[in-house]
C-alpha cells in the first residue's frame, strides 16, 4: 500500500502573467491614418489599448543642424519642410526670432502682410487637421470641402510669391514679394466665400452622431496636464489653458486688431474640433480687419541697416541701394549678428512655435534650436490613449494634429 505524499507533487503549468495575453502593434509608419514618418508602437489587450510608445525623430534630417550651416535668409527654405500643412506660418516664426535677435523692427506694411499670411496659414492647417479627424472617423464629404479651401489659399500663396506649398516666402527684415491688386482682389473674394463653406462644414459635422460619438470623452487631457506637458495652441485651450501669444505677448501687428481667444474646458477630442472650427472664425476677424487697413511704404526695412535686399529702384536710382545690392549679393560681407543668444515664439497653427539662436557675428547661427509644438503634444499621446479601442488611436491622433516632420530629433 502507498502512502500519500504530504504535498502535491504533479507539475503545474506557471503562473499566467498578464504580459502573456498583450499584442504589440506597429501602427506606423507605414499605416494608412499616420504620416510615413509617423511610427507608434502600441500594447493591446484585445482591441483595448494598454500603452503606447511613440517614437521621435524617424526622420533624422537633421533639421535643426541644418540652420547651423545655412544662412538666416537660407534656412527658411528648412522651416517650410519642418510643417508641410501651414509652413508660411514656420516661415514668420523662424525669421520672427532672427529678427529678435538682430534688434530689427520691420516696417508698418510689413508686419501687416506676414499677419495676413500668418492667419491664411492657419485657416489652412486647421482645415485639413478637423479634415483629417472627419476623414478618420468616416466622414469623407467633410474632409473634401476643407481641401477644396485649402486649394483656393494655394492659389493666394502662388499669386504672391511663385510657390503653392513650400513658400520660403519670408526674408530677414521684410519679405520676399509685395502684394499686388491681384492677391488682395484674391484674399477679399476667400473672405466672402469661405464663411458659407465653413457653415457647410459645422452642419455636416458638429451635430454628426457618428463623429460625436467617437470624439466626446475620448481622449481627455485636464488643465494641470496640459500645463504640466507643455501643451499650447489649440490643443491646450481645449483643456482651457487660456493663452494666445498674438494677445498675451503681442508681435506683428496682432495688437491692432479685435479677436477673441477661443478655449473649450472638456479636453477632449471634440472640444479639440470645436475650438479649431472656431478659431478659423476669428482668422476671418482678423483677415476682414488687416486687408483693409494694409499701410503703405517698403515691406523691407530700409537700405541703410543693410540687411534687406534694396528694391530695383533704389539700386539703380541711389549710390546707398547699389552698396547695399553688392554686399547682400555679390561680396563676402554680410550684415552684423550680435554674439548674443534670443528666442522668440509665435502663436502657429498648433501653438506655441519658437527659435532659440546664437549669435557669433556671422549671418548662420553658432547654435538653432526649435521648439516645435507638435514633439510635446506627441508624448502625450500615451496617457491620452491607455484605455481606449484601436479605433480611438486614429481619432486622438488627428486631434493632436501631429505634423510628423516637426519629430525629427
Amino acid at each position: 500500500m502507498s502512502i500519500a505524499p504530504d504535498h502535491d507533487t504533479r507539475v503545474r503549468p506557471a503562473a499566467t502573467r498578464e504580459e502573456d495575453y498583450l499584442w504589440t502593434l506597429n501602427f506606423g509608419p507605414q499605416h494608412p491614418a499616420t504620416h510615413t514618418t509617423l511610427r507608434l508602437v502600441l500594447k493591446l489587450e484585445g482591441e483595448r489599448v494598454v500603452d503606447a510608445m511613440p517614437e521621435m525623430g524617424y526622420l533624422h534630417s537633421g533639421f535643426e543642424k541644418i540652420g547651423e550651416h545655412l544662412t538666416f535668409n537660407q534656412y527658411v527654405t528648412v522651416t517650410d519642410r519642418m510643417n508641410y500643412i501651414s509652413p508660411m506660418a514656420n516661415n514668420v516664426a523662424w525669421h520672427h526670432a532672427v529678427e529678435t535677435l538682430l534688434g530689427i523692427d520691420l516696417t508698418p506694411r510689413c508686419k501687416v502682410i506676414r499677419t495676413i499670411v500668418a492667419e491664411l496659414a492657419r485657416i489652412s492647417d486647421h482645415l485639413l487637421s478637423n479634415g483629417a479627424v472627419g476623414l478618420d472617423t468616416g466622414a469623407f464629404t467633410f474632409f473634401l470641402y476643407g481641401f477644396y479651401q485649402r486649394e483656393v489659399i494655394y492659389d493666394i500663396f502662388e499669386t504672391l510669391c511663385g510657390a503653392r506649398f513650400t513658400n520660403s516666402y519670408t526674408r530677414v527684415g521684410g519679405v520676399s514679394h509685395d502684394f499686388t491688386p491681384l492677391v488682395i482682389e484674391k484674399i477679399r473674394t476667400f473672405l466672402r466665400t469661405f464663411p458659407k463653406t465653413l457653415n457647410d462644414m459645422e452642419r455636416l459635422l458638429t451635430r454628426n452622431r457618428i463623429f460625436v460619438d467617437r470624439t466626446k470623452g475620448v481622449g481627455v487631457l485636464t488643465k494641470e496636464e496640459a500645463i504640466n506637458g507643455g501643451a499650447s495652441g489649440p490643443v491646450a485651450r481645449a483643456s482651457g489653458v487660456t493663452r494666445d501669444l498674438r494677445k498675451d505677448e503681442p508681435y506683428l501687428a496682432y495688437a491692432d486688431y479685435d479677436f477673441q481667444v477661443c478655449c473649450a474646458a472638456a479636453g477632449d477630442c471634440y472640444a479639440r474640433y470645436l475650438v479649431r472650427m472656431q478659431e478659423m472664425r476669428e482668422s476671418l476677424k482678423i483677415l476682414n480687419q488687416a486687408i483693409e487697413n494694409i499701410p503703405a511704404g517698403e515691406v523691407n526695412v530700409g537700405v541703410d541697416q543693410r540687411v534687406g535686399r534694396p528694391s530695383k529702384e533704389q539700386v539703380y536710382s541711389t549710390i546707398e541701394g547699389t552698396i547695399s545690392h553688392f554686399e547682400l549679393s555679390m561680396s563676402n560681407r554680410t550684415f552684423e549678428v550680435p554674439y548674443e543668444e534670443s528666442y522668440a515664439a509665435i502663436e502657429a497653427p498648433n501653438g506655441e512655435l519658437g527659435f532659440y539662436i546664437v549669435g557669433d557675428g556671422d549671418d548662420t547661427a553658432y547654435r538653432a534650436r526649435c521648439r516645435p509644438p507638435s514633439v510635446l503634444h506627441f508624448s502625450l499621446f500615451p496617457q491620452l490613449i491607455r484605455g481606449h479601442t484601436l479605433s480611438d488611436v486614429v481619432a486622438v491622433l488627428g486631434s493632436l494634429n501631429i505634423i510628423a516632420a516637426e519629430l525629427d530629433r
